[in-house]
This record gives C-alpha cells, structure tokens and sequence, in this order.
C-alpha cells in the first residue's frame, strides 16, 4: 500500500502532502492484459482498490473523508442503486460517521437490486430516504447539510474528490514507465458525474501524455457532457495550483471525447451491447461488470481496441455485493 508522500499526486506536487487523506485504499491497481479478447486491450483493475469494497469512488473518498473524525455526520446523494452511494456507507461505515443517504428511483437492474440490497442492510431506513426524483433528494440532503453534516456530491466530483483520480492517472502513468503496458492510445471509463474522466485527462496533461479518455456515457445529456467534464478538470487544476503555487496545465478540450450512443435511453437500463460486452469478459476472465456502467463502457473499449491500445479502467467492484454485511 502507497502512502504519504509516495503517492504519485504527492511526488509531482509534494505541498498536497499536507491535504487530509484517509486512509481507504489499496495502491498501486493492477493493469491486465485481454488477449483473449483483442491483442490491443488492457484493463486497469480498480474493483481490487479497497476491501471490502473497491472501485473508483474510494479514490475520491479518501480525500472526502480525509479531515473526518469519528461521530460527525455525512450526508449525500444518489440513485436507488447507486454505488457511490454504497461506497460513502460502506467507508463512512469504517471510519466511524453516521451517514445519510438521499435517494431517487432509477431504471432498475440485476446489479441495481443488489446494490440497492446492501445499501438498505448497511444504512438504517430512516437514513437512506428515497424519493421520487433528484430535486426532492437534493432538498431532503440539503435539510441535513443545514443541520451540520458534512456535505459528499453525488458521485464525490468535486475538485477535492478529483484529487484522488488525479492521482490515479498519475499511477498508470508510473506503469506505463515501468512497461507494465504500453502507452494505450485510449482509456475508456463510464461517465456519470465526471469526476474520473476530468481527474484522469487531468493527470495525463501534468505528465504530458498523449492519451484521450473516452466517456462512455451511462447519464442524461445534462449531467454527461463534455463541457462539465472539462469544467472539473479546470477547477481541480485551480485548486492544485492554490495549494501548491505551481503552475498546471488544463485539459484541451480534444482530449476529452464522449459516446453518447451508450447510454441506451434511460440511467440504469440494460443495453445489448453492454449485455454482450459483459458476457464476454465474463466468459474470459470471470470478471463481473453492472449494467449501469462499466458494462456499457467496456463494449466501447471492445470496439476501440479492435484497431488501437485502449485500456479500460474498471470502476465497478462485484465482491461487496456478495458478501455479508459484518
């Protein structure tokens, strides 16, 4: 486990040092190559970042959580089967706070329920409240907030959160240098609220890579676009050089692409392609993927990684949702 100031973020910027940081996850993920399903693709293995429960939103959270002390109150949104949602519990959980969950319905799916499941069993009901829609869940949140409780937006995109993804972009970098994989040409991730994609286009500009992060975008046009993502990129680029007075770079709107045609209509609803994607890594690896995002962003790699490298950074981790809560 990387800590401190070996910590890829901290060694290009050693001032970030003195930004809390909890301690969650499991550093460096490994990267693997697919052979058996394209000679140009590798995955980065973010469901193995933290136990009992990995995936891209303990990054963010360590850096959400990093100043919190036990019995302090954390409130947040998201979707019935969100899995932000279920990692702020989940964490939260860990590090002794009480945790308030606001939530809204959503086109549910196998992996949905089971999400859904576990966040009822790990959150007391009158803690994790579901609503009709996003506007009622943001003002019963916002009631919490006003009562003091320490405020985590959904899906953790904010520039503090973004760090962490910040960091890890700078991570594959390491590996790229230690030709654990070659230089891929692509890294897909599912876009949702855009904190990763923004963190990782960020990194890639700090080190100077030409690589485009692909979006697949599993959220309506208003949440998933490019424009938010660059926009989050930017300020986290502020919020480094406030802390730092360094100078770094922004993320040139080209090196930023998003698939719209993933999305299949509706937060949530299975699509055929991801449905077929999934099965195939499935099949080849054991590797399970949820329909909401990371299977409907692993058949975009599929299909970039039939001509150049592309990696896909896995953001979604099963093994929580079979365990049993302690």
């Amino acid at each position: 486990m990387i800590r401190g100031p070996e910590i890829p973020l901290v060694r290009r910027f050693p001032a970030l040092a003195r930004v809390p940081r909890a301690r969650l996850g499991l550093f460096p993920t490994p990267v693997v190559p697919v052979g058996e399903l394209s000679s140009h693709l590798w995955i980065k293995r973010d469901d193995l970042c933290g136990n009992p429960m990995g995936g891209n939103k303990v990054r963010a959270l360590e850096f959400l959580l990093g100043d919190l002390a036990a019995n302090e109150s954390v409130v947040t949104v998201g979707s019935v089967g969100s899995t932000h949602a279920l990692a702020v519990a989940t964490y939260g959980k860990r590090i002794g706070v009480r945790v308030t969950v606001a939530r809204w319905r959503q086109v549910m799916n196998p992996m949905a329920h089971l999400v859904a499941d576990r966040i009822a069993r790990d959150v007391r009901r009158d803690r994790a409240p579901t609503f009709r829609s996003p506007v009622v869940a943001y003002a019963w949140a916002l009631r919490e907030r006003l009562r003091g409780a320490r405020w985590i937006a959904a899906g953790g995109s904010t520039p503090l959160g973004i760090l962490g993804h910040v960091n890890a972009g700078l991570e594959l970098v390491d590996q790229i240098e230690a030709e654990m994989l070659p230089q891929p040409r692509y890294v897909v991730v599912p876009l949702g609220t855009g904190g990763t994609i923004a963190g990782l286009a960020l990194a890639f500009a700090i080190a100077e890579r030409p690589i485009t992060v692909i979006g697949a975008r599993v959220v309506p046009r208003v949440v998933g676009r490019r424009s938010r993502v660059l926009r989050l990129a930017h300020r986290t680029s502020a919020l480094i050089e406030r802390l730092t007075g360094e100078t770094v770079p922004r993320v040139r709107p080209s090196a930023v692409r998003v698939v719209h045609d993933a999305y299949g209509g509706a937060y949530g609803r299975e699509t055929e392609a991801g449905r077929a994607a999934a099965h195939r890594l499935r099949a080849a690896r054991d590797i399970a993927l949820d329909a909401t995002y990371s299977a409907k962003a692993f058949s975009v790699a599929l299909d970039l990684a039939a001509h150049e490298p592309t990696l896909f950074w896995l953001t979604f981790d099963a093994r929580i949702l079979a365990s049993r809560s302690p």
